[in-house]
């Protein structure tokens, strides 16, 4: 399946990415460019499923990679019925603290159905406020068997088309072929002696008796809950008896300059019932020299409390090697996909720097936290 992606600042490209590694597993290829890529793909003549993960930038625009896709499909001279063979699902990506949530991915929605397109799946919008992988986890879960029903309809078709004379056995043909070909990549993996239901339970029983991040046993296993699994390690992490300065603050934001400055007035703005806390902060920057004009943003980083840091070295059992400097790089032969260094952890610092500066030890815990 053809896989596009529109990114701003890469949130887009990295789901793209994981859908693309999890299709192997699935028995599927993702054939994975970015949506301004216009030379590599060709949506007039696609006829395999398309899916498109899209992001929203600045008033609910699309990223900027998309703008010529978007200019396309906008041309008021394309006949109604100029996508009408393709089939595609759609993931946007939003905030709904903006006004315009998620309309880069509705824009691109809403013009393709007008074009006839048709869905093979539910359309998807994921909000950062919240977190992303709220939806975007069971809406990649969903995925898989939308496509593997989307390619049958397709093989129906083809066998429908080829053989008019003979549809019945046709259409057999192609259910059963299709119906191996999903067994197989389920089962593949599973050697049974017996093929008896009494084997298989016992075989689910006893596999996994201890929970940990990689396999969930009942009745975590057995709910509604989506909680995906850690993926396979592919970062190596050395500890180095050794003492050192920590990266400089600058070092964790890819552009601009760092100041530390005191937090002069808080004032909560929301009820304290209030499903989203708003707060108004004054921060006193009398001693700092920058230049800034309306619509400049800027981001605060703020340290975990130190009493916290501890306690999380103490129950990871790492109390004594808080000080420690770190080495992190990829595990050399991963077969990770685009295996790269986290790029919010220093390549080399303190443990305690890393509880302190890097990670979000406060919130649910994401893959990236993992």
């Amino acid at each position: 399946f053809l896989l596009l992606y529109a990114t701003q600042k890469g949130q887009a490209k990295a789901i793209a990415e994981e859908i693309r590694e999890q299709a192997s597993a699935h028995g599927l290829e993702a054939d994975m460019h970015c949506i301004s890529e216009m030379d590599k793909y060709n949506l007039e003549t696609e006829k395999d499923p398309v899916v498109i993960v899209i992001s929203t930038t600045g008033t609910g625009d699309p990223p900027d990679t998309a703008r010529k896709f978007v200019k396309k499909i906008q041309d008021t001279t394309l006949p109604p019925d100029h996508f009408a063979h393709l089939q595609y699902g759609l993931l946007g990506l939003g905030d709904s603290e903006y006004t315009f949530f998620c309309n880069g991915g509705k824009t691109v929605d809403r013009r393709l159905q007008e074009l006839g397109a048709q869905h093979f799946c539910g359309t998807g919008f994921a909000d950062d406020s919240v977190g992303l992988e709220l939806v975007v986890d069971p809406w990649i879960d969903g995925l898989w068997l939308a496509l593997k029903e989307a390619f049958l309809l397709q093989k129906e078709k083809e066998d429908m088309s080829s053989a008019v004379d003979s549809v019945s056995s046709s259409v057999s043909a192609a259910l059963h072929n299709v119906h191996e070909l999903n067994l197989s990549s389920e089962v593949q993996n599973l050697k049974l002696e017996d093929e008896g239901v009494s084997d298989i339970n016992l075989v689910a029983s006893t596999r996994d008796t201890e929970p940990s991040l990689v396999h969930s046993v009942p009745p975590v296993s057995q709910s509604a809950l989506n909680i995906p699994a850690l993926p396979p390690e592919y970062i190596e992490v050395q500890f180095q008896d050794t003492h050192g300065e920590n990266p400089h603050l600058s070092s964790l934001i890819s552009e601009g300059t760092t100041f530390e400055v005191p937090v002069t007035k808080a004032v909560q703005l929301t009820r304290e019932d209030a499903i989203k806390t708003a707060l108004l902060l004054e921060l006193d920057i009398a001693d700092t020299v920058f230049d800034y004009q309306p619509g400049d943003a800027f981001c605060v980083i703020c340290p975990n409390n130190v009493n916290e840091v501890e306690e999380l070295l103490q129950i990871l059992g790492l109390s004594e090697k808080g000080e420690y400097f770190v080495c992190v790089k990829v595990k050399q032969g991963t077969k990770k996909k685009g295996a790269a260094r986290p790029q919010h952890i220093p390549e080399r610092s303190t443990l305690k720097f890393i509880l302190t500066w890097c990670l979000e030890i406060r919130a649910i815990p994401k893959k990236v936290f993992m």
